[in-house]
């Protein structure tokens, strides 16, 4: 037990949602001082002056389940058993073209019963979603777990311009039901920013929209009409959501793709020369 209490001093939890018989809890590690490796240590050294911290997705069952992206799971304690859920021949077929279409595996495993479990740590950013008798359409490769209360399907882009155009190819991952997800983001909840339109427009030059409600219309606009509109605005296409519901923006998301590619010297470039490189 003091072993035990010693490992929960040095996490914080970061998110949690608890309905009694299902809790979920976003925790992360307040330091990391284990390796004995000079050089490794150095490097998390950096790691953590840079704000990064190792994180875990941990979920506490009480006679429910939970659907996890295979390879997920970490380590489980209690009376917990694995289901494929691949749900017959039909659930078989249907969960394969899924695979295809969204990215996403092609079998969930749902776990059941009472107990503890674990998923892989991980530097990256995980954002709660709780729907209550609703739909999102997520972006692909998000998903990461969530309650058995909640049906992981696949929807197709209603408009050609947002199959063509839009970046997320002719299919995206949908969330029905009601209950709790978890979902993998690029960004910390921090920097994502929560609109929700009232029969509104929103538009959006580049592909950081992390999810909208079912609700939205999703489709990809020219930001100007015809060729002298592109020139005089400087601009291309437009992601554009329309409708009564949420959206979901990661802003910096695509900032952290730039230094990565070029450098942060690449955004001290003005907009159109990043745009249109010599």
């Amino acid at each position: 037990m003091i072993a035990e209490s010693k490992f929960y001093n040095n996490i914080n939890v970061l998110d949690s949602v608890d309905k009694g018989n299902f809790k979920a809890e976003i925790i992360e590690y307040k330091s990391l001082t284990g390796s004995k490796n000079p050089s490794l240590a150095r490097h998390l050294y950096y790691i953590q002056q840079a704000g990064m911290t190792l994180k875990q997705v941990k979920v506490t069952l009480n006679n429910s389940g939970v659907i996890v992206e295979p390879g997920a799971l970490y380590f489980q304690k209690g009376n917990i058993t694995c289901d494929a859920n691949i749900g017959g021949v039909g659930g078989l077929a249907k969960k394969m073209i899924k695979n295809k279409l969204t990215n996403e595996s092609t079998f969930n495993p749902l776990y059941k019963g009472s107990g503890e479990i674990f998923l892989e740590p991980s530097f990256s950013h995980f954002i709660v979603v709780s729907l209550d008798n609703g739909s999102i359409i997520v972006d692909k490769g998000i998903f990461y777990c969530a309650e058995s209360s909640l049906e992981v399907g696949v929807a197709s882009q209603k408009n050609i311009s947002a199959g063509l155009f839009g970046g997320e190819g002719w299919f995206q991952t949908k969330i029905s039901g009601t209950g709790t997800c978890i979902l993998e983001s690029p960004v910390p909840m921090s920097e994502i920013l929560k609109y929700n339109l009232d029969n509104e427009r929103l538009q959006v030059d580049g592909n950081f929209a992390l999810l909208r409600s079912d609700s939205v219309k999703f489709s990809v606009e020219r930001s100007g009409k015809g060729i002298a509109g592109k020139l005089t605005s400087g601009e291309g296409l437009l992601q554009t959501f329309e409708g009564t519901g949420a959206v979901w923006l990661a802003p910096t998301q695509p900032v952290y793709g730039s230094i990565g590619a070029s450098g942060v010297s690449s955004l001290a470039a003005a907009p159109y020369n990043r745009n249109n490189p010599a």
